[in-house]
Formats: C-alpha cells, structure tokens, sequence
C-alpha cells in the first residue's frame, strides 16, 4: 500500500539524547490519524519534521510520495497546519490574516475566505482584531487559515485546546466532513482521549519518543468487551458470594473496592440483589466497556490490552 506520510527510522537527537527514536508510521488518504501520547513524548517533534521545520538526525519521511528533503518547499503548498500555538499578525482582524495567508500561499479563491470563516464559527468575529481574541478563537482561526486553501493534508497539534464542550463538538464534525467529504488526510495530536477516540481511524501511541503501537480503531473496538463494574466496602466476600452463590468464575478483583464481571449472563440485579441479602453493602453497579482510554493506558504502562 502507498501512504500519503509515511515514516522509515526517524529519529531526531538533541545533544546527544533521542527525543524521537525509530518511528515508523503509515497514514492512509483521507484517513484521520490520532497520535496519542503523554506530554514530552515526542508527538510534537515529530510533527514539525513532517513539516519540515525540523531536520531529522536519521531516518527518512515520505510525504505525497516525496521523500522529504531541506529543498522540499513545494509539497508545503498541499498541507495546512497547526504546530504548537497559532501566531498570527495581532493588531489586523481574522479577514485580514486570512487575506494575508492567501496572498502568501499564492491561493486567490474570494469565497474561500467567507467559507472558513463560517465553518470555524467566526464570521461573526471577522472584524475583531486578533489580539482581543480568546485561547478558544485563536484556536479557531487557526484552524481556519489550515484549512482555507483546501490542504490534501491537515496536520494539527492540540487543535482543540482553548475551545468549550460546544466548540469541540463543532471541531468534531468538523474534522470528520474534512476527511468524509473533501478527502482531506489528517493527522492530529490530542491528550483528550475521548475525542481522538470519536473520530480517528487509526491512533499511533507514543512513549518516550517511541512509537509503540499503531492500530485501527475498528481493532480496539473489536477487543472492547463489555463488562459490570461493582463497588462494595467488603471485595472478600462479595468474591466469594459471586463466586460460591451465583457460580460466576469470569471476574476480576482490581483494589480494594472494585470487581469487574465478564459472566454477563447473570442480571445486574440478581448480582445486586445476592450481595445485599448476604449483607454486603453494594455501593455502585453499572454496566461499561473497555475504551481508548483503557487500552492507551495499559499500553503506556508496559503491555498490549489482553480482554
């Protein structure tokens, strides 16, 4: 398969200590491809030599099927970004860094500008200067100006930093029409677990500047099993109740207040209810799954998620 990014070894060294180390990476057009990791992991790194704003110490990235070079400029013209924290001219308002981003990139569609602008949700604010701008609306425009001139490829560093419930909700949808319906490759960083996890199609876990894993998220939620968590003050006995009253052998102790029950073939409620006439006090009872959640941190903490 060809990939639109793809990764051989890359590695970057800062005064003699690996900060990226041997990442091997394959994104797929038009896919969405979240990189996950704890802060300092490399994520960002990475990303701005795909850029090319930073040269690798080896290895090698292949971008649109080029191999990137110090003399790569063109393919830039195909990719908006976010790295880091947008900076924008912050005296002129959101239209005229956005006029001024066109100009630069040679790209002079006159609709485009009013188009992102509704997109992001600023149209209103177009005539506000940028300096008077909130966290959550710089991180709006920024995105805008990624987008404005109809990128192949859509690189993203915490694009949802700053924003409300409401603003990454519109972020979402956003991201997920880019790639749906304007075929647009993304490749996003995020700490919020739970968004990555609504809307990418593959996740690459990053450790220490190592890439760790890299798995569809199709392949997570077909190891996602359904379990009970129960919360109780006595786990001894209730484990012994589960065990000896209802012959339930699938379930798991994990502290001193939780079990997890894999048998789902027992009601909740007759779990419940032969606890409490056993006299053992049932705090909690609920039906969950595992989630990204789960399977990052258990990747992170030495091991592949096994359910």
């Amino acid at each position: 398969m060809t990939y639109i990014i793809q990764t051989n070894n890359l590695t970057k060294l800062y005064q003699g200590n690996a900060v990226v180390s041997n990442v091997n990476m394959h994104v797929k057009k038009g896919e969405i491809y979240g990189l996950l990791g704890p802060n300092g992991s490399g994520k960002t790194t990475i990303m701005r030599m795909i850029m090319n704003l930073l040269k690798p110490s080896s290895g090698e990235i292949l971008v649109l099927g080029e191999k990137v070079t110090s003399t790569s400029y063109e393919m830039l013209k195909r990719m908006g970004s976010i790295i880091e924290y947008p900076v924008f001219y912050d005296k002129l308002t959101a239209r005229e860094n956005l006029q001024l981003h066109c100009e630069y990139m040679g790209y002079y569609n006159t609709d485009a500008i009013n188009s992102v602008l509704n997109m992001v949700q600023l149209k209103d604010f177009e005539g506000k200067a940028v300096k008077d701008f909130s966290l959550g609306m710089k991180q709006r425009l920024g995105v805008a100006r990624a987008i404005i001139t109809k990128p192949e490829i859509l690189i993203l560093d915490e694009p949802i930093n700053g924003l409300d419930p409401l603003g990454i909700k519109e972020f979402r949808n956003l991201f997920q029409m880019l790639s749906k319906d304007y075929g647009m490759t993304l490749l996003l960083s995020s700490h919020i677990l739970g968004e990555i996890e609504q809307i990418a199609d593959t996740i690459a876990v990053i450790k220490d500047g190592q890439l760790i894993e890299e798995v569809l998220m199709d392949d997570i939620r077909l190891q996602n099993t359904e379990y009970i968590e129960l919360k109780t003050n006595d786990v001894k006995k209730a484990a012994y109740e589960i065990h000896d009253k209802l012959n339930i052998s699938n379930f798991k102790v994990l502290d001193d207040t939780t079990i997890r029950i894999y048998d789902l073939n027992i009601p909740q409620g007759e779990i419940s209810k032969t606890l409490v006439l056993n006299n053992i006090l049932v705090e909690s009872i609920n039906k969950k799954e595992h989630t990204l959640e789960d399977y990052f941190f258990k990747i992170i903490n030495g091991g592949r998620i096994n359910v």
